[in-house]
């Protein structure tokens, strides 16, 4: 599965998102003030009808006060409520025809409500941070909040000139007048609106690696006083983004941003070509480095090749937990086996009752999907042997770069690098609540595919620790 829609409602989150119609842009425009914690917004959705004629359709916007609503430039019936914005054009919009709504709205933002607390637009002592992994994106603008429905972003936000603005994308302008400075970012690839992050505060900017040596521009924006353990802590991001680009293919965006909040959060979170970290994060020791690993991982898998639906977010975690495992092993600590097999003592020891391919709801964040992802990647790999298995984790990943895909789709996909059937040790590992048995030893990488050579640094800290939502 390819495409960037699917025809039916999230089975996790059936009230959000509308399969009824896709979103290609949005524009954004807003204005916040961080003392009185006010935001004031307008958004254009340029979109376009599915398969029959569009009567009503509905966006996800939280509680705030509605201004105008108009479709194609014209005013519009429609009704706010319980997060849901309902729109009813005055004539149905027919099948596959293009359209615009403009909403604009004011209000104080806050996370939303949801099994995990709360999630989304988050106030900070000095600032605002925005993490919506998975429902959070209605926190601050209206949405078609569903994963599969990717669309490109500008955002354009004023704020009080003291305040830095990190959003997705690339900062087109930085605009001061008066006392307030306007920062536009445009990120034209398809984002999934949970991905939509964002970061108000004082930072300090610092790059990161080489620019003069090319690659992909990395940068990050931290507190001050934490710039000196961060420098320790993320020393060694540049290798792996060579060495993610080398097995998962070319950084499929622009750039790539990291955030450390004045604050500590649970757990970081990415976001389209960002990664949001707490303080708690950084420590001058690496003690999180599998966390940095981890969430980089994502920009690959989970942000380009995104899920169609919540139902197979292993294919994001499973997937990022194994490049932390990858990436212990390959910069001097300790190999992917070892950790799997650590992480299968862990899950052997505790309830059988998650069935990977389909957690429900209650337990997609659980930290037994994590490990079970990761240790169902690692069966794969040691059904192929090295060479297989990481080709066929480059083509899922350049195949299906800016695509929707579902477990089914890669069951079938890794079929096809092996050599004897994988049907029946895939089934066991997505559908079968019982852990399956360790997986043996993988295969060492041919003559042909040598691992690249070890960097001189420390080994890395990769423990297959908990992890929660990340």
């Amino acid at each position: 599965m390819s495409g960037q829609t699917t025809t039916a409602s999230d089975p996790y989150f059936p009230a959000n998102g509308d399969p009824r119609y896709r979103v290609h842009r949005y524009e954004l425009a807003l204005e916040y003030r961080p003392r009185p914690n006010r935001l004031a917004g307008t958004a254009r959705i340029s979109a376009i009808a599915g398969r029959a004629p569009l009567t009503e359709f509905h966006l996800n916007l939280a509680e705030f006060k509605i201004g105008r609503v108009l479709v194609d430039g014209r005013p519009t019936h429609s009704v706010h409520r319980a997060g849901k914005l309902l729109v009813r054009p005055v004539k149905p919009l027919p099948a596959g025809t293009a359209f615009t709504v403009d909403v604009h709205w004011v209000g104080n933002p806050k996370p939303v409500r949801s099994p995990w607390g709360g999630i989304g637009w988050e106030e900070l002592t000095d600032g605002a941070l925005v993490a919506s992994q998975p429902v959070g994106a209605p926190s601050w603008y209206p949405c078609n909040d569903r994963p599969a429905d990717k669309a490109s972003y500008q955002i354009s936000i004023n704020v009080p000139s003291p305040y830095t603005v990190v959003a997705v994308g690339r900062l087109l302008t930085r605009t001061t007048k008066a006392s307030t400075t306007t920062w536009v970012y445009e990120q034209p690839a398809p984002t999934s609106s949970y991905l939509v992050g964002l970061a108000i505060g004082t930072y300090q900017t610092v790059l990161l690696g080489d620019p003069g040596l090319g690659g992909v521009p990395q940068s990050a924006h931290v507190p001050a006083h934490l710039l000196t353990r961060f420098s320790r802590d993320f020393a060694r991001q540049p290798e792996m983004m060579r060495l993610f680009e080398e097995l998962f293919g070319p950084y499929p965006f622009g750039e790539y941003v990291v955030v450390v909040a004045d604050e500590e959060l649970d757990v970081p979170v990415e976001a389209q070509g960002l990664s949001l970290f707490g303080a708690n994060h950084v420590d001058g020791a690496r003690g999180s480095e599998r966390l940095v690993a981890h969430e980089l991982a994502h920009q690959w898998f989970g942000n380009s090749v995104s899920i169609a639906d919540w139902r197979h977010i292993w294919l994001n975690e499973g997937f990022a937990k194994y490049a932390e495992w990858i990436w212990s092993e390959r910069s001097g600590g300790r190999t992917a086996h070892d950790l799997a097999a650590s992480a299968h003592r862990l899950l052997a020891a505790q309830p059988q009752d998650l069935t990977l391919a389909d957690p429900g709801r209650k337990l997609m964040f659980d930290d037994r999907l994590y490990q079970r992802g990761g240790l169902a990647v690692h069966a794969v790999r040691c059904a192929l042997g090295d060479g297989p298995f990481f080709r066929m984790l480059r083509d899922w990943a350049t195949a299906h770069r800016h695509g929707v895909v579902a477990t089914a789709g890669f069951t079938a996909h890794a079929a096809r690098y092996a050599t004897e059937p994988v049907e029946d040790l895939l089934a066991a590992w997505l559908y079968e609540p019982t852990l399956p048995p360790l997986p043996s030893a993988p295969v060492r990488l041919s003559a042909q595919a040598q691992e690249p050579a070890r960097p001189a640094y420390p080994p890395s800290n990769g423990e297959p620790a908990g992890q929660g939502r990340a």
